[in-house]
Order: structure tokens, then sequence, then C-alpha cells
């Protein structure tokens, strides 16, 4: 825990959401069950093990002299620590609000993007901050492309894609409560005229995928073990089988895999049994700040290129 107390003395605070640090990555002995994430205008504090009282309250106090170094280079004194603390484990979670206060309608920016967050709502916050780069990717590449985001979620990828000037996006994912804060994201960054949501079992919606498509963007990011939804050990290799029929001749893919025992191997070894026409183009780096030990553990997100087929140039 003293390395996480000794990062806080130096650390620093943006106006963008970020993770601060990252202990999961296993790069500070003592603290690999710490992460800590601005979440403007509020910190997060999580734990993976659990922590008595005292232990709470040190970090609590080492979070608080942080805050107040940080406002003082800000010429800010006055302004309120607001802290969420949470334990994650194997059984669930639990979250309260330490100190401060969050506003009732959280929203946070990304490289210039607005995001509306909910952080006393379990684990999934509303935008995943690992994610940055994979965005700032869709961004870059989207420019006058027809978009197929899969395992939508709040629609982060979408609101990057028309920001970067797609012609169209197609989101869609079970979770309608999902969907819904997606379209509020979208009308936050004044893109929602390009956006469709479909909330629908993917599986269940390839012949309505292939009406609409095809995309010369797909984006791919399934949870790694969620029952009834995907389990990414059986179900990506039903994802792959048919995912090139909906991706135009010269398309990118973007597949994401948020699993630490599955590495970058499992992925380009199903794409190269089950996908073949889909070419390994490269790996999309994480954060700096999310850097591991062990990067096959990290975040993967891959990059693929639909190749033609004879038939195609025919």
């Amino acid at each position: 825990m003293q390395g996480f107390i000794d990062f806080l003395a130096t650390a620093s605070l943006t106006e963008d959401c970020q993770r601060l640090f990252h202990g999961r990555g296993g790069r500070v002995a003592g603290a690999e069950h710490l992460c800590l994430d601005w979440f403007e205008p509020a910190l997060l504090l999580t734990s993976f093990k659990e922590l008595d009282e005292a232990s709470v309250a040190a970090l609590r106090d080492a979070i608080t002299a942080f805050w107040h170094r940080c406002q003082r280079e800000q010429n800010t004194p006055d302004a309120p620590l607001n802290l969420v603390y949470q334990y994650r484990s194997g059984a669930g979670t639990r979250t309260e609000l330490l100190c401060g206060a969050l506003p009732e309608t959280h929203i946070i920016s990304e490289m210039g993007l607005k995001f509306q967050v909910h952080l006393l709502r379990g684990q999934n916050h509303g935008l995943f901050l690992d994610m940055r780069e994979g965005r700032r990717f869709v961004r870059e590449q989207a420019s006058g492309k027809k978009v197929l985001n899969l395992f939508s979620y709040t629609c982060g990828f979408s609101v990057a894609a028309l920001a970067g000037g797609a012609a169209s996006v197609v989101n869609i994912d079970m979770a309608k409560g999902a969907l819904a804060i997606g379209r509020q994201n979208h009308h936050l960054n004044a893109v929602a005229s390009g956006a469709q949501f479909l909330g629908h079992d993917i599986f269940n919606s390839w012949g309505k995928l292939s009406r609409m498509g095809p995309y010369e963007l797909v984006i791919a990011d399934p949870p790694s073990n969620q029952k009834g939804s995907f389990i990414a050990t059986k179900d990506y290799v039903r994802l792959l089988r048919r995912l090139p029929e909906l991706v135009a001749p010269g398309g990118d893919v973007l597949l994401c895999l948020n699993a630490p025992e599955l590495g970058s191997e499992f992925l380009l070894s199903q794409v190269a049994e089950t996908a073949p026409t889909l070419e390994f183009i490269g790996r999309v780096a994480n954060p700096p700040v999310y850097a591991d030990i062990d990067e096959e553990k990290s975040l993967k997100v891959l990059h693929f290129r639909k190749t033609e087929t004879a038939q195609e140039r025919n």
C-alpha cells in the first residue's frame, strides 16, 4: 500500500477522465489490489482485496492530502473532495461515498467528448477508461464510413466514430438500459442523427444486420464472461464464423478481449481458423498507465482488415 501512497505524492490531475493508478498491472509491489480513477469532479478508489477500516482511513487520508495539493497548484483551494470507494470480489461489489457528493447527472469529458457516468451503480460506470486508445483509433479511422458497433454498451465507440466523421453507426446490445444512456451520450455530443440503436441479441439478429450492411468498420467489444450474454471461450468463435459476411471488402475490424487468462493468441488463432479473410494488422496500444508486467493479461484490442475473395474481385 505504501507504493500507492508514494505515487500520490507526485501525481497530478487533468480535466480529462483517466485512470491515475493501476495497481492491477503488478508494477507496484504491495499495491496490486488498488486502482484510482478520476471522473471529474470525483475520485474513485477501487480495491480488489477487502480492507479493514484502518486501511481505508489511511488511504482516504493520503488521497485527501493529494487532493489538497492538486487544488493548491490549480489555485482552487476550496474545491471539495468527492471520493467513492468500491470493493470488488468474486462474491460481488460494495460501493460507498466516503466524502463529498456526486452530481445528480454526472458528465465527464474524454478528448473533447462528453459521457454520462454513474459511480455508485456497481462495476460498470458507463465508460471503460482502458478503452481510451480504442476510441481514439475509431475516431481517426471512421471518416465517411458505415460503422457497426457490436456489444455497444453505452455507445462510446459510436460517439467517437461520429465525432470522427462516420457516415452512420449501428449500435446493438441486449442491455436496453445501457443503450438508453448511449442515446443520451449522442445527444450530449450533438451526433444523435447519425446513429441507430438496436436492443437485440446479436446472435439472433444476423439477418437484420446483414440487410443494413455491409460495414466498412466493425467493432466487437464483448464481455469476457457474462452468463446469458457472452462467454469468450465459447462464444467468440460463434461470432467470428459469421462476422466477415458483415464486413465490406477492405473494411476494418476491431476485436477486443478483456480477459487476463486469455492472450492475443486466443483471438489470432480463432480468426485464422474461422475467419481467414480477416488479416491481422496490429494491436492498438493501451494507455501507458495500464502498463502490465505481462501485457497479454491486459486489455487486447486487435485490428484486422478484410481481404477480397476471388469471388468479390470478379
